[in-house]
């Protein structure tokens, strides 16, 4: 996610996991013009390996990952593209894969006339953006107190933090239960994290870690705030109304025994923050571990 991720306006929707059309990869626009080129010799140039459009409004991709590059599962790095004087436009992006990856993904909004998205949008393979590999971020493990079960609270595209997380094996070793709330305006742009939560399911490296049924152990709750579903609301009204603890069969968050990360627009968070802190949650960070963290690096939707 582009520290943007306030594509959405709510709550996690669930639409039907069998929709073909919820599933299936949105074509790239017809005729779309080229990127930026970055030359090889480009301080920090990485090689674009995949591209894939969700929606006409979503789209993730992949990139080669610097040899250096150590980072903390829920982290974001600077990545951008040359702008039309030449010098780099470069937004922070949560980094979507896991710490153990090969490669690094990330999973954007389409802005038309965002400085960098207007531009990366139309990336395709073999093409290179600029990478600054230098992570940082409070979506991090480190930055909590010991808990019995994790709360990811995203909408949009700020589920990206969550897509590493939920694939690193110390997210389990830490917590006893993982549950993931996303929520989007419709159906369509749920299929990022169903599909993600679908995979999780024959992750091999967890599963040998954590016996064949780990994936029980995530629970995923997406809504919609527009289209009608099955679940709907945001997930501040979910949380509040005690909605998703009986859905989910689950006690009220209790500072004891809960934790929470936050990632979506700044209105987003503002919201939830007074949420959990009304369950008695306190905010936490690197230096100063507690209930709840919440990623500061939003940028705004003119990406």
């Amino acid at each position: 996610m582009t520290l943007d991720h306030a594509v959405a306006d709510a709550a996690p929707s669930a639409a039907s996991p069998d929709a073909a059309s919820a599933a299936a990869p949105a074509p790239a626009p017809a005729e779309a013009p080229a990127a930026p080129a970055v030359a090889p010799t480009t301080p920090d140039a990485q090689t674009v390996t995949a591209v894939r459009h969700w929606t006409d409004r979503l789209f993730s991709f992949r990139v080669t990952r610097p040899p250096s590059l150590r980072f903390r599962s829920g982290e974001f790095v600077m990545i951008g593209l040359p702008g039309d004087d030449g010098r780099p436009i470069m937004r922070a992006y949560s980094i979507a894969s896991p710490a153990w990856d090969d490669e690094l993904e990330f999973y954007s909004i389409k802005v038309p006339d965002g400085p960098l998205t207007s531009r990366l949008q139309h990336i395709r393979p073999g093409d290179r953006i600029i990478l600054r590999p230098k992570p940082v971020g409070t979506l991090v493990l480190d930055a909590l107190r010991p808990g019995r079960r994790l709360w990811m609270l995203a909408t949009g595209t700020g589920i990206a933090p969550f897509a590493s997380l939920v694939r690193d094996p110390d997210t389990y070793a830490r917590n006893e239960q993982v549950v993931l709330m996303h929520t989007c305006r419709t159906a369509d742009e749920l299929a990022y994290g169903r599909e993600l939560v679908e995979r999780l399911k024959d992750d091999p490296l967890l599963a040998e870690l954590y016996g064949a049924d780990f994936a029980q152990r995530l629970l995923y709750y997406p809504t919609t705030t527009r289209e009608p579903g099955p679940l709907m609301g945001r997930i501040t009204d979910n949380l509040t109304s005690g909605k998703v603890f009986r859905d989910l069969g689950l006690p009220p968050m209790d500072p004891e025994t809960d934790r929470a990360m936050i990632c979506g627009s700044l209105a987003f968070n503002s919201d939830v923050k007074a949420v959990l802190e009304g369950f008695g949650l306190r905010e936490g960070a690197n230096s100063d571990p507690r209930e709840f963290v919440v990623e500061k690096a939003f940028v705004g939707e003119g990406i």
